[in-house]
């Protein structure tokens, strides 16, 4: 466990948590703020227009975005960097806008995923493959175990249910929605994603809203400790992989790192943009001609703003301002004994009673299992993308496997250590990151911007 710890620090390490912000602010160059000065438009373009024929792949993607992340990885990101890691979450959110537009607007214009424009747009098949290859691996931690591992956490609190049990009753649904192929993993995340986030919603809204009063407080405790200039509560030791020391000096340099790290990183893990994730699920939508492309690129790169907004702006402020309005002194305490999934049970239960653990699980179970379906269907079109060019018997057998370890992962995630399955899928999130990163500085010139 410690090797993979150095790994994931290694991985990373300032240097990825800035270049995730270098590139988005080159992306938010590149489109003139579009995300952030047009939010009219592209609004009225994705929900605004009722989301006609839109339906199966938006929820599909924010099946792949929305998820445990929402809850467990915020209430994680609280822990390590306390309230300040909130801003920073949001400001990666932000720049994660038009890194989505942008990955998105690729894929359609290069038909398929980061594989498809590194590989086409590039011109290195070998950064093509690389990427395929860690989206696969990427699948089976970030995309099924750690899902797995938290939907069965949360049924062990809320009823008690035994992980063995909850493991192979959730492998069995799987792969009876899998078998279904693309189709029914569509119209699955369709029923789900609503479901579940409306109820999350309507639950958390209601909560935070009974604690008003609570509200300017929590929002100065996120701006200050976001520059250290607050109690940044909720560090461990050990979370600051960034060092101000220098600048800034003793427990405030220390705090505002912590802030940057957790907030950068697991707002990445729930959103996804800047991974490519967003780029499979929408690249596929073609349009006939170059202007019907390029109207296409454009349509698919709004619905990824809009789902990262949705992600992270919506879902992952519900969760941070649930918490610290109800632990406003001892949410790390709570975090640590009970869980993320735990404490944001136990703050809607302040609220709801019983009845907030109840909610807390029947979101967390449908989050995680839309997820997983997502995320199965990412890893096979970037293993579909790998397998070109090998005999079809050959392909097929590695499918077969691929989809066997796909179900045995969702088994093993829900019995296995979590900290070593959030290590591994921090470590593959982050490596293929980088390839797509580089490709976006790239090709992003040949990104347009929808028109006003």
């Amino acid at each position: 466990m410690e090797a993979l710890r150095i790994v994931q620090k290694m991985v990373w390490g300032p240097w990825l948590l800035g270049l995730f912000l270098a590139v988005g602010v080159l992306c938010m160059v590149r489109l003139r703020g579009f995300p952030i000065r047009h939010i009219r438009v592209w609004w009225g373009e994705t929900v605004g227009s009722g989301g006609k024929g839109q339906l199966l792949t938006t929820c599909t993607a924010l099946a792949a975005t929305v998820g445990t992340g929402n809850i467990t990885g915020v209430a994680a990101a609280l822990a390590i960097g306390g309230p300040g890691a909130v801003f920073w979450m949001w400001a990666a959110a932000f720049l994660g806008m038009a890194l989505a537009y942008t990955e998105v607007y690729l894929g359609i214009l290069y038909g398929g995923g980061p594989y498809a424009y590194l590989e086409n747009g590039v011109g290195s098949c070998f950064a093509g493959k690389c990427y395929a290859l860690f989206c696969v691996l990427a699948s089976l931690g970030m995309g099924c175990m750690v899902q797995a591992g938290a939907l069965a956490d949360s049924l062990r609190y809320a009823a008690s249910l035994p992980p063995l049990g909850t493991g192979i009753i959730l492998a069995v649904l799987t792969a009876v929605v899998l078998f279904g192929g693309a189709k029914r993993i569509g119209w699955t995340a369709s029923v789900l994603v609503p479901v579940s986030a409306g109820l999350y919603l309507l639950a958390g809204g209601i909560a935070v809203f009974s604690f008003y009063d609570q509200i300017p407080e929590v929002l100065g405790n996120i701006v200050g400790g976001a520059f250290g200039l607050a109690d940044n509560a909720g560090q461990t030791a050990g979370s600051s992989i960034l060092n101000f020391s220098g600048i800034s000096g003793g427990m405030t340099g220390y705090g505002m790192a912590a802030a940057i790290r957790s907030g950068v990183s697991r707002g990445v893990f729930s959103n996804e943009a800047g991974l490519g994730s967003l780029a499979v699920l929408h690249g596929m939508s073609e349009g006939k001609g170059r202007l019907r492309q390029r109207q296409e690129a454009q349509k698919q790169g709004m619905w990824a703003i809009f789902e990262v907004f949705f992600d992270t702006i919506i879902g992952c402020s519900l969760t941070a301002f649930l918490l610290l309005c109800v632990f406003p002194h001892n949410l790390t305490e709570k975090i640590d004994s009970l869980g993320g999934s735990g404490a944001v049970a136990a703050a809607l239960a302040a609220r709801f009673g019983n009845a907030g653990g109840i909610v807390t699980a029947a979101c967390m179970v449908l989050f995680a299992f839309a997820t997983i379906l997502a995320w199965f269907y990412i890893g096979d079109q970037a293993l579909g993308w790998l397998m070109r060019g090998v005999p079809q018997k050959r392909a097929d057998k590695i499918c077969i496997l691929y989809h066997g370890g796909y179900l045995a992962s969702v088994f093993l995630g829900c019995v296995n250590r979590m900290e070593a399955v959030w290590a591994v899928s921090d470590i593959f999130n982050g490596l293929m990151a980088v390839p797509n990163l580089a490709a976006l500085v790239l090709l992003g010139r040949k990104v347009r911007r929808p028109e006003r």
